[in-house]
């Protein structure tokens, strides 16, 4: 696979994490932050100081959480491609495979609505993650309090598998790669795509998180991705046999 075929996933990714922004936003900017600072009189170097440290270890502690969410996410690519390719070469189903992209790009298509808030399917899948959660939440306890960069980073790990509609459909293109290395390299693509946005929450907070959610943020990156998904499926039907759309399409031509 090539970085070319990498891009539909990263920019997926770019557009979709205004959904995290209300899914993972809230939870990195509240354990992101650096531990308070000892009062004034106590400080033993300057204020300045006390700030560059803190800024550096708040830093330290967004950037270990989203290195365990991406880390989650390529495990999880790995998995379904090499489930799948396994697969593939057993039964000798190369029509699933080429059926697997339509159902990518219709995923895709769902994820752009969703994000327009136009069709919440998506939103049923979610739901799960409450159960899933609970489930879950008795990890917590060997992770708190989350004081430390290798905490987070834990934290990040736990929470990439938390049910995603927006990760779900990533994960169908990475399923039909149909290999271990290219699936985790299509999830790869797509944690990347969504880190400078969880990044850039864990720096600023809660008022670059209300920006993000007003609607006419969410509308435009649903069209965006919305019009990814047509044109994959267009694509994928012959529609299109330009070289450069592999580049803005998952389609089967483009593995």
């Amino acid at each position: 696979m090539s970085a070319l075929n990498l891009i539909p996933a990263f920019t997926v990714g770019l557009l979709g994490s205004v959904h995290c922004v209300g899914m993972c936003g809230g939870i990195v900017s509240a354990f992101s932050a650096a531990p308070a600072a000892a009062p004034l009189a106590a400080r033993p170097f300057p204020v300045a100081v006390v700030t560059e440290r803190a800024a550096l270890d708040g830093a330290a502690r967004v950037l270990a959480y989203n290195t365990g969410r991406i880390a989650s996410y390529m495990t999880a690519g790995a998995l379904a491609g090499g489930l799948a390719g396994g697969a593939r070469t057993l039964a000798g189903l190369t029509t699933l495979q080429a059926g697997g992209y339509w159902l990518a790009n219709l995923m895709l298509v769902i994820l752009g609505l969703y994000l327009m808030d136009a069709w919440r399917g998506l939103a049923r899948l979610e739901s799960l993650g409450q159960v899933v959660w609970q489930r879950a939440r008795p990890l917590m306890r060997f992770i708190v309090p989350l004081d430390s960069p290798l905490k987070m980073l834990a934290l990040g790990a736990l929470w990439g598998w938390l049910p995603c509609g927006m990760v779900y459909s990533v994960l169908m293109t990475a399923m039909f790669t149909g290999s271990g290395a290219d699936g985790a390299l299509v999830m790869l693509a797509f944690g990347l795509g969504t880190l400078p946005m969880l990044l850039a929450l864990g720096m600023a907070g809660d008022r670059l998180r209300a920006t993000l959610q007003t609607r006419a943020v969410r509308v435009g990156a649903g069209v965006l991705v919305l019009g990814f998904g047509v044109l994959g499926l267009v694509r994928a039907a012959g529609g299109g046999q330009a070289g450069w759309l592999d580049a803005l399409c998952i389609t089967a031509g483009a593995h």
